[in-house]
């Protein structure tokens, strides 16, 4: 764990204030769901919780699934990480962050295609440029994204872009129930 040097007090009704600097830095947005754990130690542990992180087991199958119909690599985001990946070295990108323009095609809440020329980062630090995007939609909120890479230039072909539009519309599903 890393210290800070950042302390807080719980006001009367056992509320504590997360500090600007630790949001931005974390990537916590109001409204985000927060899971909660203690230790042994007294330590009070805030998470960020993921629904769709519940279903990695299952979506890494269906990323595999999805690679093997496309010939492409397949990565199935939360809002903030990889969970799940195909295609690519999962050791690589899994728990790594997502690029920014991940991050809008979710707040667009659109399905976004990128011609090989134009193709842009998905994952921070990985060479794995976008084909296709398509936001995972839950009871109305963005969980996270169904990202088709290539690092070869190959673009998505209209098939690719409707298996990741299902593939994130079922994830979404999935979630739901």
């Amino acid at each position: 764990m890393k210290a800070t040097g950042i302390v807080r007090r719980i006001d009367d009704l056992g509320r504590v204030v997360i500090p600007k600097e630790i949001r931005r830095t974390m990537r916590i947005r109001e409204g985000d769901p927060l899971e909660i754990y203690t230790n042994s130690g007294g330590e009070v542990i805030f998470k960020k919780y993921s629904p769709i992180g519940e279903l990695s087991a299952f979506a890494s199958q269906y990323a595999d699934a999805l690679t093997a119909a496309t010939d492409l690599a397949v990565l199935i985001c939360d809002r903030d990480h990889c969970i799940a990946a195909s295609g690519i070295s999962k050791k690589e990108v899994l728990e790594r962050r997502v690029t920014q323009t991940v991050e809008d095609i979710m707040e667009g809440r659109r399905v976004e295609v990128y011609p090989s020329d134009k193709a842009v980062p998905a994952i921070e630090g990985i060479d794995q440029k976008i084909a296709v995007a398509a936001p995972i939609m839950s009871e109305g909120d963005v969980s996270g994204a169904v990202v088709l890479t290539s690092t070869q230039g190959k673009s998505a072909s209209d098939s690719d872009i409707k298996l990741a539009t299902v593939a994130a519309s079922f994830l979404g599903k999935q979630m739901e129930s």
